[in-house]
């Protein structure tokens, strides 16, 4: 089914209001919802909704929370979520963030306790349309075997940067330090495809191509990887003083408790460094040297990170509107808020 954006997102923040979340809350989840599916990060998309729900009508999300920003120095912050909506609190902390930049250049904002807040790169591109450079990460719970390891211990614990340009490009970069995110697996499943074999592997450690059989994510490039999944389980977890590691709250295990999950926001201003003007004027050169630049064999042109995804878009809407799976759709369409598919469920909802 395809569906133009404002239908997308009018039946997802329908949905979710039924479920029981303020409408103002609903509405910003929905938008960033939108973002990814008509980007093709379908596993960001509508695919998340039934769970939101289901989490939100069991009292997993705070649906009225108490949001407190505290100023922990001219350049650092928290913003505590109380376990309300990820989407809406990683908003109102990356607005605050870019404030405080521009007050003292950069600003460094830990956001603790909140619920899921899906692409993390619909962050940081809102920082660099405000001629800001950020870089934000996130920990997801634990489903990625540490490189050398045999049980899951980190999650696929992401990280994106943004920047913007002397035009009207913004380069986007948001990636799981595993070869793959969990939602492209469950992406795949609600589509009945396989997977490549690099994915994931099973119980015995060995890589499958089912979906179904998934028992844990592999770390990208072994070592490197793995010391990238740490990195960000610091900043995240341990800096914070939220739980870390293998002790982050799984996404399915209890959907009446809040995740308790954390999040950091780095965001400088260029005017302290080059200048805007400046960096704008060289962030586009670089981008026109990359396209210019003679393709490999095997690709059209060397893009740059939120190209592809802008040239989905595009298409989608010039095709007819966002592709929606149609048992998603159906369901987005339905009266039932879930169907509880998901609470008690280990990490990979079965």
């Amino acid at each position: 089914m395809k569906l133009s954006h404002e239908n997308l997102k009018g039946l997802m923040k329908h949905k979710l209001m039924r479920a029981g979340l303020k409408e103002d809350h609903a509405d910003k989840t929905a938008e960033i919802l939108t973002w990814s599916d008509e980007r093709g990060y379908h596993s960001h998309g509508a695919v998340r909704v039934e769970y939101y729900a289901e989490r939100i009508a069991k009292g997993g999300i705070t649906v009225d929370p108490k949001f407190e920003w505290k100023e922990t120095g001219p350049c650092s912050a928290v913003f505590e979520g109380d376990n309300g909506c990820g989407y809406v609190a990683s908003v109102l902390a990356i607005e605050k963030a870019i404030e405080m930049a521009k007050t003292s250049g950069i600003a460094v904002v830990g956001i603790r306790n909140i619920s899921h807040s899906g692409s993390i790169g619909y962050y940081t591109e809102m920082a660099a349309k405000k001629n800001m450079v950020a870089i934000a990460f996130c920990q997801p719970d634990p489903m990625a075997v540490p490189c050398g390891g045999t049980e899951p211990y980190y999650g696929t614990n992401p990280i994106s940067f943004a920047a913007p340009t002397a035009d009207d490009r913004t380069v986007v970069f948001d990636m799981a330090t595993t070869v793959q995110a969990w939602g492209k697996i469950l992406d795949k499943r609600s589509r009945h495809e396989a997977i490549p074999d690099t994915w994931a592997v099973d119980e015995k450690g060995k890589p499958v191509t089912d979906p179904n059989l998934v028992n844990a994510l592999v770390p990208i490039e072994g070592a490197k990887g793995y010391g990238l999944m740490m990195m960000v389980d610091i900043f995240c977890g341990v800096l914070l003083g939220v739980p870390f590691g293998k002790h982050v709250s799984s996404m399915y295990h209890d959907l009446s408790k809040g995740r308790e999950l954390g999040q950091m926001f780095i965001v400088m201003d260029p005017s302290r460094f080059v200048g805007v003007d400046a960096f704008k004027a060289s962030m586009s050169q670089s981008l026109d040297e990359l396209g210019e630049m003679p393709a490999a064999e095997g690709f059209g042109k060397v893009y740059y990170p939120g190209e592809r995804a802008v040239m989905r878009r595009d298409k989608a809407y010039a095709t007819g509107g966002v592709e929606i799976v149609d048992e998603i759709y159906e369901y987005l369409k339905s009266d039932d808020i879930h169907f509880d598919k998901y609470d008690h469920k280990n990490r990979f909802a079965e």
